[in-house]
């Protein structure tokens, strides 16, 4: 089965086709450019869109805005196409790009997603995060606090490694059952911006 796969969580969007664990293509840009690089994947491929028999789609954790615009494009594809959807955290996709190392997205305003101690996904300051001396940190929050991490032992690739890059193949080889599209929903582990500011009574509705 011929397997979209695509990620707009972090600041570098990747996408890719994958047919039964071949890579036929990627590329990486960003979250703006995602609908053109499927195109040209599969024109580069030889492929008719219909040739596409599920889609594999980052789920984050990442930033809000690139997040839903990956998952609205999958659901919109999805339906278009007429087939199943499988969502992939950006984290797993990440740690499968570099086995045994841990994944570290920058989250802004001081933090970091990443999994914890072995856990689940979680947002915490970079301070907070368990660094074991010897093991490898990838992804641009490791990148952004770099000096954090190796004043602890911990080792991050130089900045511009593709292990820090959450290639879609990863995304494909991760996906397992693909359902409705509806089904593959994205990775808060904070409330939104506007959220809070309604909760707050900052903003008005």
């Amino acid at each position: 089965m011929v397997i979209l796969a695509f990620d707009t969580a972090t600041d570098v969007a990747t996408a890719a086709l994958v047919s039964e664990g071949e890579v036929l293509g990627e590329r990486r840009s960003r979250a703006a450019r995602i609908l053109v690089d499927i195109e040209e994947l599969l024109a580069a491929a030889g492929l008719a869109p219909d040739a596409v028999g599920g889609i594999a789609v980052g789920t984050g954790p990442g930033g809000y805005t690139g997040l839903r615009m990956g998952l609205v494009t999958a659901r919109t594809l999805a339906f278009s196409l007429g087939v199943g959807v499988a969502g992939v955290s950006t984290l797993d996709a990440l740690a499968a790009g570099a086995p045994g190392a841990v994944p570290v997205l920058d989250a802004r305003r001081g933090e970091v997603f990443t999994l914890a101690n072995g856990r689940g996904p979680a947002v915490l300051a970079p301070e907070a995060l368990q660094v074991d001396a010897g093991r490898t940190y990838v992804g641009d929050g490791a990148v952004r606090y770099r000096t954090v991490i190796e004043a602890r032992g911990g080792m991050v690739p130089p900045d511009e490694s593709d292990l820090h890059v959450p290639w879609a193949r990863h995304h494909a080889a991760l996906a397992r059952t693909f359902g409705p599209a509806e089904k593959a929903e994205p990775l808060y582990l904070r409330v939104p911006d506007a959220e809070k500011a309604r909760r707050e009574g900052r903003l008005q509705t």
